[in-house]
């Protein structure tokens, strides 16, 4: 077999089986080959696929995801397996070059020639580019494949390239800047017409996303497009070629008749790939505007050769979306196979489309553009406010919706395709169809009728997901998924597959769980019930009591959440009888992470109330370690740059100048932020500086679910922000108003307005119950703001719990609130004066003083240092492994101390020569050696990460997961198990126990610090990718 064949399975020899050949293995191909597999249940076919790409079928649509895994097998609409298991001949690499309909053979470039009974050309398409467009020239890309990602990833990770532009703003010109962007780069976008996405928006929706788009940097030139691509010759001995440096124009929008850039991306468009109508000697017919003429059964001007997909042209029209060329590949497989009674037709499709492009929801639907023969009315709606637009055109007399265009809410996009795709008149105004949801709560898509398609790009109507899930007893969304295609597209119907999941579940009896982890079978509220009712005081009687495995290590999510749990009933401290190995690291020590594994500090300034002492202390500290310091949005002072071991001795500085924890670093109490208040200001109507003192004295230090803030106003002017606060007061002539569940962040919220007009003693007794009863209910990291939107009844239901006392409660929710006030304790106090806690804050454990080597560069910028900037790439680490080998030296058992120096559940980290080593103790007793510098980004970290177990393969994996980027490692083979990021590892160590004696299997110093040196490998400003030797990543990283 040819060496571009991919050996599979033999299919039975049947002399009935007709062949089919498909030409191409873009989309349309593979979705008419999973449909041919679902309908020909009688094998009356057998398929031959070929495809001229080096990759199987991968997904175009989502082509900028592959930026973020850089994985083709992740791209793959199906692996090669699935057609191994249906006995798919594939053929990759393999130009398909003539077509001889007479004697039913196409000849391919390295198969030859090969008969068929039923040909299917699904070519797809190709990028389509300017005239005389210099796509030669270094620098210049299209975006359209796979090879052109990679070549533009190799291309921008060059430390001189800063700028790119792209020439095209529709669907995948946005696409293209939104990935350049992501890559680092200055990204300007050039569109010729007068508008972006101008198939889809219209002027005043186009402006809309520009406006959008230019806030996140993107420089957009509408109108305009360079006339000159600029390039410079001889730029590099490497290099023949020219390399690009501008482009140049002398007309349109700007001034400049020359743009300096480093890239250049056409994205104009796209060209059916049609060559076979050449080179089918006249049997096959051309479109009038390319493509292959296809009739409505897709069959083409050739006897039993069909189109599918954007090469194929239905009167007259190429399609690029997804969605018909599917409808294409279903209608053909249908009548092949006779899956129904009557044959199947392809009537055209509409260019609906919804989409996320930069963070803004876009979509249109139906007649965007009607033919000024057709009498329509438009309804438009503007909300510059929200940045959201609405165009909905409607029949002149208002009875029909016939299509829309929408900008910033695409919430109504599946309800309204609907209803123009039945052409039903409407049984509401038209106005209530684009102002009748002016909240979060949407009409769901479990009230949408059976026949409303929710899935556009595979044409799954709501029915076929409810009679799966029915059918095929589904019990997960991923489930579901798989199973009916929903949501495996562009992914924007999923939000509508999980409601309707979730409603069906509901309509069966089914329950679905919203459980904290692998681990354990319950949710965070009802863990929070079981170890307050069986008055559970540790993680090992956690796991006793309720986790799936009664020997698990747990994992990342479930530690951090029984540790919060055991902290809000108990307010014990966090680091002592073992739950310091529950925390993550913030919590571990008591500071916040900060890049390179340095941290910060942050005192607590109660409503930023502070003396000029006070004041005084925080600069010294910060002169004498050489800290950076800035003042926060809550009012207090952050001081960065601090060194694990210098903790303790920074704090002992300022607990005895009476500073206490400000617990930046834990899901707690941050801050009570205040205006001054009638204290000194003359629209002050209360005391809001001494409210906001007692309110952050009262709340300090206690665990809850997420992070709170607190605010409070001395007047209605409301300078404290209190309703952008979990809870705020705002101060009145009698009073105060409470309000709660605020937030600010990436999704804001108004607080709601809980009471009015009472005692600050009254204020205090009701978010007292607030905070108490979000303590007990909420869900893991779930903030107060979307605690309340998820409550039944929201917040009327909260004023009956907590100030009508309607389930009875109240009393226990001021006895709880009572003990966690009284039993405060200042975490750092207690660190300070104890030696065996100050202990954990040592750097190494076989050595005795400090060290002060650097563990990241610092640069000074506006009179102090901060770290050097993270590189656009880091490379991977070497792998220690291959240097052993190719150097053939002799391995050694080091001595690194004994057992009872590694606490269990825990890492600590060993110094041999300037390799820092991170070496774990396990909860079953064993012991692990890694690298302690995570390859993500070169921090020091991995010994102060999470351990966790999974199964993997049938295998239990012991992996740490990374506090800085949180990638989890096995820490004995050193892979990295987490999605999308398996290209990284670390290297791991041999390690053993004698005599409660520790050991580690090491090379010489000299080879270990020459492959894994602290010096060598940390970021530095002058890093750039391929500074340091990068091997290919071994098998296993601990198979010496």
């Amino acid at each position: 077999m040819p060496p571009n064949v991919i050996t599979l399975s033999e299919l039975p020899l049947e002399t009935d089986q007709k062949t089919i050949v498909v030409v191409g293995l873009g989309m349309a191909a593979v979705a008419f080959m999973e449909r041919m597999v679902d309908y020909d249940t009688e094998k009356q076919y057998k398929i031959k696929v070929f495809g001229d790409e080096p990759e199987l079928g991968y997904n175009r649509v989502g082509l900028t995801q592959y930026f973020a895994h850089r994985d083709p097998e992740k791209q793959l609409m199906k692996p090669k397996s699935w057609y191994e298991e249906n006995s798919i001949e594939v053929h990759i690499g393999d130009l398909v070059e003539e077509i001889d309909t007479k004697t039913k053979m196409i000849r391919a470039k390295r198969a030859s020639w090969v008969s068929y009974d039923i040909c299917v050309i699904a070519t797809g398409s190709s990028a389509a580019v300017p005239p005389n467009a210099p796509t030669d020239m270094d620098g210049v890309f299209c975006y359209r494949t796979i090879e052109d990602l990679e070549d533009i990833i190799d291309w921008a990770s060059q430390e001189d390239v800063k700028t790119a532009s792209i020439v095209g703003g529709g669907l995948l010109g946005l696409e293209a800047a939104k990935a350049a962007m992501d890559l680092g780069l200055q990204v300007s976008v050039f569109e010729r017409s007068n508008r972006l996405m101008f198939r889809q928006l219209d002027q005043d929706a186009s402006l809309l996303l520009e406006l959008e788009i230019n806030k996140l940097g993107i420089r957009t030139h509408v109108g305009y497009c360079p006339d000159q691509v600029v390039g410079k010759t001889n730029y590099s001995s490497s290099s023949q070629k020219s390399r690009i440096i501008g482009l140049k124009s002398s007309t349109g929008q700007t001034n400049e008749s020359f743009v300096a850039t480093d890239m250049l991306i056409y994205s104009i468009g796209i060209k059916p790939r049609d060559q076979l109508c050449a080179a089918s000697y006249g049997a096959l017919r051309a479109g009038p505007r390319g493509g292959i003429e296809i009739n409505s059964d897709t069959s083409t001007s050739a006897p039993d050769v069909y189109a599918i997909g954007e090469c194929a042209s239905f009167n007259g029209v190429c399609y690029g979306l997804v969605a018909p060329c599917n409808d294409m590949a279903d209608v053909l497989a249908k009548n092949l196979t006779n899956y129904q009674q009557t044959k199947a037709i392809f009537k055209g499709n509409d260019m609906s489309t919804k989409l996320k492009l930069m963070g803004v929801y876009v979509a249109s639907f139906g007649n965007v553009f009607p033919e000024s023969s057709i009498k329509t009315q438009p309804l438009t709606y503007r909300d510059p406010f929200k940045g959201v637009y609405k165009k909905y055109i409607f029949s002149e007399d208002g009875k029909h919706l016939l299509g829309g265009i929408m900008v910033g809410d695409t919430n109504d996009y599946v309800k309204l395709l609907a209803l123009t795709r039945s052409g039903k008149k409407l049984d509401r105004e038209p106005s209530e169809l684009i102002l009748g949801v002016q909240s979060n709560e949407v009409e769901g898509a479990e009230s949408l009728p059976d026949d409303t398609q929710i899935c556009s790009c595979f044409n799954i109507v709501k029915g076929d997901i409810r009679k799966a899930i029915r059918e095929k007893a589904l019990t997960s969304v991923d489930e579901v998924k798989a199973c009916t295609k929903a949501g495996t597209g562009c992914g924007g119907c999923v939000p509508s597959v999980i409601e309707i999941f979730e409603a069906e579940m509901k309509a069966l009896g089914k329950t679905v769980t919203n459980t904290v982890c692998r681990d354990f079978n319950y949710s965070r509220a009802e863990l929070y019930t079981i170890v307050k009712i069986k008055g559970l005081r540790s993680y090992s009687d956690i796991v006793a009591h309720c986790a799936v495995d009664k020997n698990t290590m747990g994992c990342e999510v479930c530690k951090p959440t029984c540790a919060s749990i055991l902290a809000s009933i108990y307010n014990e401290n966090i680091l002592d009888a073992g739950r310091g190995a529950l925390q993550e690291t913030n919590d571990r020590y008591l500071a916040n992470i900060q890049r390179g594994g340095l941290y910060s500090v942050v005192p607590r300034i109660a409503a930023g109330e502070i003396t000029p002492d006070k004041l005084a202390v925080i600069a010294n500290v910060a002169k004498q370690y050489n800290l950076y310091t800035k003042i926060t949005g809550a009012q207090r002072i952050d001081i960065f740059g601090a060194r694990k071991e210098d903790l303790p001795d920074i704090w002992e500085i300022f607990v005895d100048a009476g500073f206490e924890s400000g617990q930046a670093y834990g899901k707690s109490l941050r801050a009570v932020k205040s205006c001054v208040g009638s204290t000194w200001c003359r629209f002050g109507q209360q005391d809001s500086v001494g409210c906001a003192v007692r309110l952050e004295n009262r709340y300090k230090g206690i665990r809850s679910p997420h992070k709170l803030k607190g605010g409070v106003s001395g007047c209605i002017r409301e300078c404290a922000e209190s309703m952008g606060k979990d809870f705020g007061l705002i101060a009145t002539e009698q009073g105060y108003n409470v309000y709660v569940g605020g937030n600010g962040g990436s999704k804001p919220r108004h607080a709601d307005l809980l009471i009015s007009n009472i005692s600050e003693k009254d204020a205090f007794k009701y978010i007292d119950r607030f905070l108490m009863y979000y303590i007990m209910t909420a869900d893991k990291l779930q903030r107060t703001a979307r605690w309340i939107e998820k409550l039944p009844g929201g917040v009327d239901y909260l004023r009956k719990v907590i100030i009508d006392d309607h389930l009875g409660i109240c009393e226990e929710l001021d006895k709880q609130m009572g003990f966690l006030v009284n039993t405060y304790e200042d975490e750092w106090a207690r660190i300070v004066k104890t030696p065996e806690l100050r202990k954990r804050f040592q750097e190494f454990v076989n050595a005795d003083s400090k060290t002060k080597e650097p563990i990241i560069q610092m640069i000074e910028e506006r009179g102090q240092l901060r770290p050097a900037d993270w590189p656009k790439q880091v490379d991977p680490m070497p792998s220690l492994q291959e240097q052993v080998k190719s150097q053939s030296v002799t391995l050694e058992w080091m001595h690194v101390g004994s057992t009872d120096i590694y606490p269990q559940d825990e890492g600590r980290v060993i110094k041999v020569g300037d390799v820092q080593i991170a070496l774990f103790h396990t909860l079953d007793n064993q012991f692990y050696a890694t690298q302690n510098m995570c390859p993500v980004k070169r921090d020091l970290v991995l010994s102060s990460g999470l351990l966790g177990e999974k199964k993997q393969d049938e295998d239990n994996v012991v992996y740490v997961s990374c506090p800085i980027h949180k990638k989890n490692f096995d820490i004995k083979t050193g892979k990295c198990i987490s999605e999308g990021s398996e290209a990284f590892f670390i290297n791991t160590f041999n390690v053993k126990v004698e005599n409660s004696q520790v050991y580690l299997l090491l090379p010489p110093i000299d080879v270990l610090n020459d492959a894994l040196s602290t010096e060598k490998y940390i970021i530095k400003s002058s890093m750039t990718p391929s500074t340091c030797v990068v091997s290919q990543k071994p098998e296993n990283v601990n198979d010496w």
